[in-house]
């Protein structure tokens, strides 16, 4: 463990897995109390065990970020167990069911657009809320290669809530920096997590099918993710306002 987030308290939504739990398990290595939301328990749960296991200090609130009540509880969660929310990662996100624009379900469509978009701005509106009442914070979403950098076939739902989510932040940074909030993104490509698994295929033949189309030759790793998210959150990266952070082994470039 280092001492870099000693003193900060650290919100992660979609943190009982993938990238949101490894992000968690970095914020906590680095000294930070962690809280990490989203709808599964277990998940939830176990990340909170491994935290501890670390010898870190965490918690988890179950808290759908698409309704406003539950992402507003989230936010008051942490700042009362903790004494406050200095740092919010928002990454909580689905896939949902692949398919070509004309032939998506509407259900499809509200779920995605739901979760990646609407619930990264109810939960920007919470935190940001709380932070510029109380000296400032930082906020990093979690966007994606597809989206704004790039587009796949059957994926418009998706494409579209993270092309939103990369806009959306430099909007907000522009919006908030003044009152000393300070906002980016991540967009990572291919990356070690379920999401990223075809059905019935097993890590090793994912890897082996997404290194294919990046020119590194490999997928990403959580860890790598979790590695850029702390560095906007840190001192380190004070003077970079509204920038979406693309790690994606040059798939896009």
């Amino acid at each position: 463990m280092n001492a870099e987030f000693a003193g900060k308290v650290v919100l992660v939504t979609g943190g009982g897995s993938g990238i949101g739990r490894a992000v968690a398990l970095a914020f906590a290595r680095a000294g930070a109390a962690v809280v990490v939301a989203g709808r599964g328990e277990d998940g939830l749960a176990a990340t909170v065990e491994q935290i501890e296991a670390g010898g870190g200090t965490g918690s988890f609130v179950v808290a759908d970020v698409s309704v406003a009540a539950e992402v507003s509880a989230a936010v008051d969660a942490a700042v009362s167990r903790y004494g406050g929310l200095h740092v919010a990662v928002n990454n909580a996100g689905v896939l949902g069911r692949p398919g070509p624009v004309a032939d998506l379900d509407e259900e499809v469509w509200a779920s995605v657009i739901g979760t990646n978009l609407t619930g990264t701005w109810l939960s920007m509106k919470y935190e940001i809320a709380h932070m510029r009442e109380h000296g400032g914070g930082v906020v990093v979403n979690v966007a994606s290669n597809i989206g704004f950098h790039g587009r796949r076939p059957g994926l418009a739902a998706y494409a579209s809530s993270k092309a939103a989510v990369s806009v959306l932040t430099r909007a907000a940074a522009r919006d908030h920096i003044g009152d000393g909030v300070r906002i980016n993104s991540v967009s990572p490509g291919a990356t070690g997590t379920s999401m990223s698994r075809a059905p019935g295929e097993t890590d090793a033949e994912r890897d082996e099918r997404l290194a294919l189309h990046v020119p590194l030759g490999r997928i990403g790793t959580t860890e790598e993710v979790a590695d850029a998210v702390l560095w906007l959150a840190s001192d380190s990266s004070s003077f970079t306002v509204g920038h979406d952070l693309v790690l994606d082994g040059g798939a896009t470039a």
